[in-house]
């Protein structure tokens, strides 16, 4: 079953949206960050200030590209939910998966570009494969 999650994950990314391939290349700035965070791994601390107790809020894993892959939220019971990212061909973001505080899959998102780079449009699927929405993005200019 992870296999054909996988190879379906891998089509959709990849295949279906040919925007994909027609994207710009990321602009110097992103790929200047992404070049300070290669293998970064940040952890959020919180401290109360009467006891001066501190816990761990948030953990943010990049990887070898400086990308973000995993973002992890804590509460003091433990894991409040946790986000995986993966990423085209392009290097900007295909797929989202949200998990639970029981790391069980609670939604997926997946992202089609325009060929300027901006977001088109964004796929809201249920854990079990099933689209439930989606979201268009509109830009535009000028407008208050």
């Amino acid at each position: 079953m992870k296999k054909i999650i996988a190879i379906a994950s891998f089509v959709i990314c990849f295949l279906a949206f040919p925007s994909y391939i027609a994207a710009q290349d990321l602009d110097a700035a992103t790929l200047a960050k992404r070049a300070g965070r290669k293998n970064l791994v940040v952890k959020e601390w919180n401290t109360d200030a009467k006891s001066k107790r501190r816990w761990l809020d948030r953990v943010t894993t990049y990887d070898s590209e400086g990308r973000k892959i995993e973002q992890i939220e804590y509460a003091s019971y433990g894991q409040k939910w946790r986000e995986t990212y993966e990423y085209g061909p392009d290097g900007r973001i295909c797929r989202e998966v949200e998990y639970d505080d029981r790391n069980k899959p609670k939604g997926i998102r997946k992202y089609e570009y325009n060929t300027d780079g901006t977001k088109k449009r964004q796929y809201n699927y249920a854990p079990n494969g099933k689209l439930v929405s989606v979201k268009v993005f509109e830009y535009v200019m000028g407008e208050l």
